[in-house]
C-alpha cells in the first residue's frame, strides 16, 4: 500500500503559471513543483514572473530583512 498517492493538486477555475513550459494553465496540468499559483484570474497568472520579480526586489530592499554586513574572506579579522 502506497503512503502517498501521486496526484496533481489544484482545481479547474484556478490559474497557474508553469515554470517548465513558460505558459499559463487552468487547473492542475503540471506538478506543483513546476508552477506558481493558484491565481484568481488568467491575467494574474500571465504576470506571475513580473509579480515574483517585484516581490523579490521589495524583499531585497526591505531593511527589516537585511543582516548586518559580514566581513569578506579578504578582510583581516
Amino acid at each position: 500500500m502506497a503512503l502517498f498517492k501521486k496526484r496533481t493538486v489544484g482545481k479547474p477555475g484556478e490559474w497557474y503559471y508553469c515554470l517548465e513550459h513558460k505558459k499559463v494553465e487552468e487547473g492542475p496540468e503540471c506538478p506543483a513543483k513546476n508552477r506558481f499559483g493558484p491565481y484568481a484570474s488568467r491575467g494574474e497568472a500571465e504576470h506571475a514572473m513580473e509579480t515574483a520579480r517585484e516581490r523579490n526586489l521589495e524583499w531585497e530592499n526591505d531593511p527589516r530583512w537585511h543582516d548586518a554586513a559580514r566581513p569578506s574572506d579578504d578582510d583581516p579579522a
